[in-house]
Formats: structure tokens, sequence, C-alpha cells
């Protein structure tokens, strides 16, 4: 936080300290990128500013709001050494800035958690009423797309896939078809969902998986897939390529 907040002070000084100036200016000139020094400056700035404004959204994400026109003040204050506040006061406000962010952050986590739970309990009862939807004893849910004549995968089986990944809102998260690159991986090494979904697929066939929370990553972050999210899976199996006893 204490770097976050360094970085943040001086971005104000690079990228807002020529508006606070003269703020009766209704646009400021274009600025100079005529030399190699002065193009270096003006990326530096642009750089600082962009991140920001990425970490001002951030704080405001978690219901840290914080005024720039004090944030400013504080910045030239503290350049000018006539800060309002001391060394000492200044780090415990920094101390308690920075628990009060990751109680936000742990808020927000488990209220987008409960929301996950909810939601996807709602789909997964809702999709299996649909035709052709089967419901395995773990709550795995599948649909037959493609009927394939080849072997069945065992658990310890190395297997080629092809598969496209969402969230129950469509937001795709992973896809070896956008990508145009099959997936190869032991069965027994993904998640629980797969692991026993694609057992139940010969070779050639094209199924697609609702994978409920707790057969899929639970309470655990994974890049777009926030905790205990449902998730969509079309796969297409396209080989067995070893055998468990093989490796």
């Amino acid at each position: 936080m204490n770097k976050t907040l360094s970085v943040l002070a001086v971005s104000v000084v690079f990228g807002l300290t020529a508006c606070q100036q003269d703020k009766a200016q209704e646009a400021a000139a274009p600025a100079k990128l005529e030399t190699q020094e002065q193009k270096n400056a003006y990326a530096l700035g642009a750089n600082i500013g962009s991140f920001i404004d990425q970490q001002a959204t951030t704080y405001a994400e978690v219901g840290i709001e914080l005024d720039r026109d004090l944030l400013i003040k504080g910045v030239m204050e503290g350049a000018a050494g006539k800060a309002q506040l001391t060394e000492e006061e200044t780090q415990q406000i920094l101390h308690d800035l920075q628990v009060a962010f990751r109680d936000g952050q742990n808020k927000k986590r488990e209220a987008e958690s409960e929301k996950n739970k909810v939601e996807g309990a709602e789909y997964l009862e809702k999709n299996k009423m649909r035709d052709g939807v089967v419901v395995t004893d773990s709550g795995l849910q599948y649909e037959v797309l493609v009927e394939g004549d080849g072997e069945k995968p065992a658990e310890t089986d190395t297997v080629k896939v092809h598969y496209h990944g969402t969230l129950i809102d469509g937001t795709v998260f992973d896809s070896s078809v956008d990508r145009g690159q099959p997936a190869t991986f032991p069965l027994n090494r993904v998640i629980t969902g797969w692991t026993e979904g694609v057992q139940l697929m010969p070779v050639g066939s094209k199924f697609r998986f609702h994978i409920p929370e707790n057969l899929a990553y639970g309470d655990r972050l994974a890049g777009k897939i926030t905790p205990f999210s449902t998730l969509i899976f079309e796969v297409e199996l396209l080989s067995i390529e070893a055998k468990g006893d093989d490796k």
C-alpha cells in the first residue's frame, strides 16, 4: 500500500500539476514531443497516469474513494515540506488504509462467492430439467452433442481434447478452440468434473458439461473463474494419447 500510494503521488506530480495550476484554462497546449528527451518524459507520465487511473478504480471497487483534490494538495504540500501530518501520523494512516483495503477485498470476495453459489445452484436446477441433460450421482450434468464410437479413456490415461470453457453468464475463460491448438493432459490431473466426465466419452465424441463448483475449482480463484463458480465446457475427445500403465 505504501508503495502504491508513493507511485500515486508521483503520478499526480507528473500528470496533474499543470491542470491544478491553472483551472481557468479551458484547454492545455499540446505537449511538445520533438526531442527524444521530451518523448521519454511524456511516455513516463502517460504510463504513470494510466497506473493512477487503474489504482483509483481498484480502490473504488472495494469502497475506498480517494479525494483527488486532497491527494493533489497533499503531494504539493509534501513536496514543499509543508505537510500537515507528521511522519508518524502518515505511516499510521497508511497502515490503517492498508487494513481497510484488505477488509474491503475480503468483503467483496465473500459477496461474490455467495452470489456465485446461489446463481450456480439456480442454473443447475433449471438446466437439469432440459431434454438431453443427464445428471450423474456426483451432480455433474452433461449432454451428448456428438456420439463417437471409439474407446473410452480411463482415469489415468492421457487424452487429447479440444474444449471451450465459459461461465454461466457466457464469459469465456479458456478455449483451445479459440487458440486453434488441442490440449493434451493426464485425465487425473484436472478438475474432478473433467476427470469424471471425459471418462464417459468414447473417442470422437463431443459433450457439453455443466460442472458444479464443488467439482470445479471450489473456493479457489483461477483467472476469470472466481470462487464457487459453476462452469460450462464443450469438450471434444480427439484421442487417447497414452494408457495409464504406459507412463
